[in-house]
C-alpha cells in the first residue's frame, strides 16, 4: 500500500465531525487549524511555470471542508491539495498521545565514519555537522542549483547503496516517497525529515523508514500569521515543538 494510502487509512478514523477553522497557505508553509484548536503544517509546494494567479479554485471556502474532506486531498494529483491533506493529517494526528525521544534527529541515526550517507532534499543547516563525521555523504534534491548536489541519475544507485538515508518529507507532497522507498535495498537506518513529516509510526511500518522527525504545533494564532506573511523553518520554531520518534 501506497504511502498517502496509509495516512488517509489511518488518518479518516481519526476524524472528527465537523468543518475545518482555518487554512493558510504560505509560501513557505500551508497550516490546517482544527475547530478544537489543534493545527498542522505542510511545506508549500512552489508554483510551476505558466501557472495562473489562482491556485486553489476553492480558495475563501475552503474552511467549510469537512477533516475527512480535507485528509482525502492527500490523493489529489495537485502537489499543493496535497499538501493541504498533510497538513490536516498532521493536526489530526496531534490529537493523540505519544511518546517521542529526547534524542535530537541527527543524533538518533548514529553516524559513523564508515557509513555512507544518502540525502534526499538540501538540508542546509545539518551539512556541515555531517560531513564532519567522515562518512561518504551525497546529497540529492530536485534543485541542482544548489551547492554540492549530486546528479539525481545517481539517486537509485546511491540509495540501493546507503547505510543511512535522510529523507524530506516533501516527499509525500509531490509523490515521489513510493519510488524513493522502494530503492532503499540495504540501509540500516532511514529518517523521515522536515516539519512536514507525519508522526505516525504506524504509516510506515511496512518500509526501511526508521525514524521520523517531524513538528507539533504548539502556538497556532502566531504560526499562522508567520505562514501568512512567508515565514519559513527559522521563524516557525518559536511556535513548533520538533519531535523525534522510531519507527
Amino acid at each position: 500500500m501506497k504511502i498517502e494510502e496509509n495516512l488517509k487509512s489511518i488518518g479518516e478514523k481519526m476524524c472528527q465531525e465537523g468543518h475545518l477553522a482555518d487554512i493558510r497557505i504560505g509560501l513557505g508553509y500551508t497550516c490546517v487549524e482544527l475547530q478544537d484548536g489543534a493545527a498542522g503544517i505542510a511545506w508549500t509546494p512552489t508554483r510551476s511555470a505558466g501557472s495562473s494567479c489562482t491556485h486553489m479554485p476553492k480558495a475563501g471556502t475552503m474552511q467549510n471542508f469537512t477533516e475527512l474532506e480535507s485528509i482525502n486531498l492527500l490523493s489529489s494529483n495537485s502537489h499543493l491539495e496535497r499538501a493541504i491533506g498533510l497538513a490536516t493529517f498532521n493536526a489530526v494526528n496531534s490529537r493523540k498521545k505519544q511518546n517521542y525521544s529526547d534524542t535530537e534527529a541527527i543524533s538518533m541515526l548514529n553516524i559513523q565514519p564508515t557509513d555512507n550517507v544518502v540525502m534526499v532534499g538540501h538540508f542546509a543547516p545539518l551539512l556541515p555537522r555531517i560531513k564532519k563525521t567522515g562518512c561518504t555523504f551525497h546529497v540529492i534534491d530536485l534543485d541542482s542549483a544548489k551547492p554540492g548536489i549530486t546528479d539525481l541519475s545517481e539517486g537509485p544507485r546511491l540509495l540501493a547503496e546507503c547505510d543511512v538515508a535522510i529523507l524530506t518529507a516533501t516527499s509525500i507532497i509531490n509523490g515521489t516517497i513510493d519510488d524513493l522507498l522502494s530503492q532503499l535495498k540495504r540501509n540500516r537506518a532511514a529518517v523521515l525529515l522536515g516539519p512536514s513529516t507525519p508522526a505516525c509510526p504506524e504509516a510506515f511500518r511496512d518500509s526501511r523508514i526508521t525514524q521520523l522527525s517531524g513538528s507539533m504545533v504548539t502556538d497556532p494564532e502566531p504560526l499562522k500569521r508567520v505562514i501568512s506573511q512567508g515565514g519559513g523553518t527559522m521563524l516557525l520554531k518559536k511556535f513548533v515543538k520538533f519531535v523525534n520518534m522510531s519507527v
